[in-house]
């Protein structure tokens, strides 16, 4: 299907054929590796211009953890692609991602343990910083889905609904569900939603914009992987492996979403935004008095 022309009925009577590469000085680049890092470079830059002022990180420990969360996060995303989907022959295979082959919970599993890490060491909250970070998420994987468009994966059923994709091969046309286009809106649904909350109500507790973001996904990938075709399976039992995940992951979330605000034990002095800038203060006056 790599080469099949796309069309949208709702949008007209047209079609379109992109590549999924093109050459700079005959070296091949592929669409889905550009689009995913322009992803990355806008996710980057909405994180730095909040994540001091709003969260208590800094720009200079933000740089830190992505320069070790942005490697191990690619890697997990392979690993879990190659242990639930891939068959590769060699490892020569394994390491080709420039071919394709990443899987998003893998790499948000690696990312999630690497800020972990990394947060420990230096000291910093970990949760305020899931929580900075999960907006990145958002804008990444709202982006990033389109590379599967360019590639014409990651698509679901046949289907006659108003908005199906139409994939034209040898003079053959078949109607899906466009899933990589209900997923992108879908993240930018929440990414929006969450910038706008974060702005008009803010957060009661470090790690709450994260479990909302993982309530919000796990919602939305539950319901659009039962309509994908490329699903892995947990034997023959029919269940989805990326669906029962994501159903766990949204009901988890919701859970400790609920009972910790219902705890009524979030108070503004506990957030580490709040703490840094009381120590900084006290930092301040002590200075000043001596």
């Amino acid at each position: 299907m790599s080469n099949a022309a796309i069309s949208f009925p709702m949008l007209g009577n047209w079609s379109i054929c992109p590549p999924n590469c093109f050459t700079v000085f005959g070296r091949t680049i592929y669409w889905y590796g550009v689009i995913i890092a322009c992803g990355f470079l806008l996710a980057v830059s909405y994180c730095y211009r909040r994540c001091d002022r709003d969260f208590g990180i800094t720009q200079n420990d933000l740089t830190d953890i992505l320069l070790f969360g942005v490697p191990f996060g690619i890697i997990g995303a392979r690993i879990y692609y190659i242990v639930f989907f891939g068959n590769y022959n060699t490892f020569a295979d394994m390491v080709k991602i420039w071919e394709g082959g990443l899987a998003i919970y893998g790499g948000i599993i690696a990312a999630a343990i690497t800020i972990l890490v990394v947060c420990r060491v230096k000291k910093i909250s970990t949760l305020a910083v899931l929580d900075i970070v999960c907006f990145g998420f958002f804008i990444g994987q709202c982006i990033g889905r389109w590379g599967n468009f360019m590639n014409r994966e990651a698509f679901g059923y046949e289907t006659d609904i108003f908005c199906r994709m139409g994939l034209t091969l040898n003079g053959e046309t078949i109607y899906v569900h466009p899933t990589f286009l209900y997923e992108s809106l879908w993240n930018l649904v929440g990414f929006l939603g969450l910038h706008i909350f974060s702005k008009k109500v803010g957060r009661k507790f470090d790690g709450q914009y994260a479990l909302m973001y993982a309530a919000w996904y796990g919602l939305g990938r539950m319901w659009i992987e039962g309509l994908r075709t490329d699903s892995l399976y947990i034997g023959a039992s029919g269940i989805r492996v990326s669906q029962l995940l994501a159903g766990v992951t949204f009901v988890a979330a919701s859970a400790a979403l609920f009972f910790i605000l219902r705890s009524g034990k979030c108070t503004p002095e506990k957030l580490w935004v709040n703490r840094v800038k009381a120590a900084a203060e006290a930092s301040e006056t002590d200075a000043a008095e001596e």
